[in-house]
């Protein structure tokens, strides 16, 4: 286990040790909850940032999972249970871990069957500590680090592709595009969020590039939650001789890196998006405007070509007058997971509904190779990175072709 992982888990331990002491077993609030998971509802916890920095993701995500129950119960809700219906508990992490850690405790009290989560891979670690100590199944819909799936947890989850997979991906398509274009990668600057959601995405794409022969440099961190201006950082990256940018962060800080890039001007071919929190969302193309024009992303992401998955976007869209984004229609998938775990495992037990999961396979709305379908480690087996970019202002799909809405843009308007 590499430094950062032993410390993070050691963190967490550390973050349970008042409840139930490392090593322990469960908390008796879990054996408490048992019984009240047998009558009434079952029910779903759903954690996510609804106040904070993240609070517009967050608020998404839980109105994602929250039409996901709907749709659960008007289909006729848990058949193998006589129809009960399904309900949704939910909890604010406030974007920070150990907040997250507590509000999972209370979930597991209330009688959740499973969670679902978190947006933050910070938040994720601690709770998936929380879930396993509990033995209560953890799906998570928005989550990157790939560490949490190194530890062996038999509880732990996850519907979107992790950050290895997105940014090797993201280094793939890079030099495909590029040389298609033929405008060759001659070296790639990384600017990136600093916390193991961002640091660990530009070390895998770092270590995917040297196996394409794309150089790295510079690669430049800063921290997303004090962060007011990144016009110093992007002045580095055009002194650097860069000719491509890549970006991971979550949506403030890069809706400040495009403004950043915009007035700073540096000689790049492409500006590259991975597992980027903003630019492939449709409130980036309107807060950024022209500012955002052919900014791509590789990312996971709702499927466009997919007639249900625009059904429901266009229900969210009339009920809440803004457009659906993808952490929203993954968090809709998870909860239909959890629901079928349930549905397989015909009772309430947390161990049978995780068995249930286990063997689970549902049709996704956002873009995948298949139907979700966990490996022994938790991981989604299909999940699926897709390249987008901002075209005209709409954000479209656009590589690999059979994931294409339109065909990839290599050039730039703002470039000096």
């Amino acid at each position: 286990m590499s430094a950062r992982k032993l410390g993070a888990a050691l963190g967490a331990c550390a973050l349970l040790a008042a409840l139930a002491g490392c090593g322990g077993s469960a908390p008796s609030g879990a054996a408490g909850a048992a019984a009240g998971r047998d009558d009434g509802p079952v029910k779903i916890g759903a954690l996510h940032p609804v106040s904070g920095a993240n609070a517009v993701d967050g608020q998404q995500m839980r109105r994602g999972a929250q039409m996901a129950v709907e749709a659960i119960n008007a289909a006729g809700g848990i058949k193998s249970l006589g129809g009960r219906k399904v309900e949704l508990l939910t909890g604010d992490t406030q974007g920070k871990a150990e907040v997250g850690q507590s509000e999972a405790q209370r979930l597991i009290a209330e009688g959740a069957v499973g969670l679902t989560g978190t947006y933050q891979s910070a938040v994720s670690t601690n709770v998936a500590v929380v879930a396993e100590r509990n033995r209560v199944p953890f799906v998570m819909d928005v989550t990157a680090t790939d560490a949490i799936f190194a530890n062996g947890y038999e509880y732990a989850f996850r519907v979107q592709p992790g950050s290895k997979a997105i940014s090797s991906a993201g280094a793939r398509y890079l030099k495909e595009v590029a040389d298609a274009a033929g405008k060759p990668v001659r070296k790639v600057a990384i600017l990136h969020e600093q916390s193991d959601f961002g640091a660990g995405a530009a070390e895998a794409f770092t270590a995917e590039a040297a196996k394409l022969g794309l150089p790295i440099g510079p690669n430049i961190s800063y921290d997303a939650l004090s962060v007011s201006d990144l016009t110093a950082q992007v002045t580095q990256v055009k002194a650097s001789g860069a000719n491509a940018l890549v970006v991971v962060g979550y949506y403030r800080d890069s809706l400040l890196a495009a403004k950043a890039i915009n007035a700073v001007k540096p000689p790049l071919d492409a500006v590259w998006g991975v597992s980027n929190g903003a630019f492939d969302q449709p409130k980036f193309v309107a807060d950024a405007g022209a500012l955002g024009e052919r900014f791509f992303s590789a990312n996971y992401h709702f499927d466009a070509k997919n007639p249900q998955t625009e059904k429901l976007r266009a229900e969210y869209q009339k009920r809440y007058g803004d457009p659906m984004r993808t952490g929203a229609v993954l968090a809709y998938d998870a909860v239909q997971v959890i629901a079928q775990g349930v549905e397989r495992a015909a009772g309430t037990d947390p161990e049978k509904v995780r068995d249930g999961i286990r063997g689970s396979q549902v049709a996704p709305l956002t873009v995948g190779n298949g139907p979700i379908k966990f490996a022994p480690n938790g991981d989604n087996v299909n999940a699926g990175t897709v390249l987008m970019q901002v075209q005209g202002g709409q954000v479209k799909q656009v590589h690999p072709q059979e994931k294409a809405e339109s065909k990839p843009n290599y050039s730039v308007t703002w470039r000096s």
